[in-house]
């Protein structure tokens, strides 16, 4: 018996999620190979979501990114002993602890995103002044759309 055809929800556009999917991890692959990362790709995403969530638990952070609590132990382990981020005492839980960005952790980040950012600007400049309008719009619309996702 072959499966049931899925029923796209009401004014999707058919494909659009997984082309943009697939375009946005083709820009990452293409920034992150065109540079050199002062530490691990992994590190760097790990610190930039941690930037992104502001203080979190390990067990929290684990979640997020798909892997195990002594995973994610090890890879915080790494970013703490490279003082790029801290502990601090869990105000709900004193067992507990959080991870919190360093200001050195936001330095290294900020070089992470900027050079990154360095290999895509010289292809943006390239584009007409259409298509250049036509992507800052787009990157509105996906900012709208995170937003969307982070008030449900």
């Amino acid at each position: 018996m072959s499966p049931q055809p899925t029923e796209e929800p009401p004014g999707a556009v058919s494909g659009l999620g997984s082309d943009l999917l697939g375009v946005i991890a083709r820009l990452n692959r293409l920034a992150t190979q065109r540079i050199r990362l002062p530490l691990p790709w992994a590190q760097a995403r790990l610190l930039g979501t941690i930037d992104d969530q502001g203080e979190a638990r390990i067990s929290d952070l684990a979640e997020l990114d798909h892997c195990s609590q002594p995973t994610m132990t090890t890879q915080v382990r790494r970013l703490e002993d490279a003082g790029l981020v801290d502990r601090t005492p869990d105000p709900d839980d004193a067992r507990a602890v959080r991870i919190r960005i360093t200001g050195r952790g936001r330095t290294i980040l900020a070089q992470v995103r900027a050079d990154r950012a360095a290999v895509i600007d010289p292809r943006i400049a390239r584009l007409s002044d259409e298509d250049r309008e036509i992507l800052s719009a787009a990157v509105g619309a996906l900012h709208r759309l995170l937003d969307d996702l982070d008030n449900q």
